[in-house]
C-alpha cells in the first residue's frame, strides 16, 4: 500500500481514548513521503463533519467534492497510526487546502 503526504485515507481510529476522534472516518496523511515509504505508522489529522466556523487555528475547512459533506481537518489531533488502520485512499487535498493546512500545523506546533 502506497500512502502519500495530504492525500484523504479512511481509516479506523477505534479504539479511541479521551478526547480522540473514534471509529472510521477520513483522515489527512501530513507525514513526508521520505518516512511513507519505509515506516510502519503514519502521522495524520482526522477529519470530522462536525464543522466549527470560528476555529479557523485548530482546524482547515474541507467543502464538498472529495468528501460527501461539509468537513473540517482536526489539526489540533495529530497522532501516529500504525499503516494497517489504513483502510483505502478517497482522495487529495488542493494546493489551497495543502498550504492552509501547513500554516495551522506550524502555529499548533510552533515551528517555522
Amino acid at each position: 500500500m502506497k500512502i502519500n503526504q495530504y492525500e484523504i485515507w479512511l481509516a479506523n481510529l477505534s479504539p479511541s481514548r479521551g478526547t480522540e476522534p473514534g471509529k472510521t472516518r477520513p483522515v489527512v496523511v501530513v507525514q513526508t513521503n521520505l518516512m511513507n515509504a519505509v515506516h510502519p505508522s503514519t502521522l495524520i489529522c482526522p477529519i470530522t463533519s462536525q464543522i466549527s466556523l470560528g476555529a479557523t487555528i485548530l482546524r482547515v475547512h474541507l467543502n464538498k467534492g472529495i468528501l460527501d459533506q461539509l468537513s473540517d481537518i482536526l489539526v489540533d489531533q495529530i497522532r501516529a497510526i500504525d499503516n494497517i488502520r489504513m483502510i483505502k485512499k478517497i482522495g487529495s487535498l488542493s494546493k489551497t487546502q495543502i498550504s492552509q493546512l501547513k500554516a495551522n500545523l506550524k502555529i499548533v506546533l510552533d515551528i517555522g
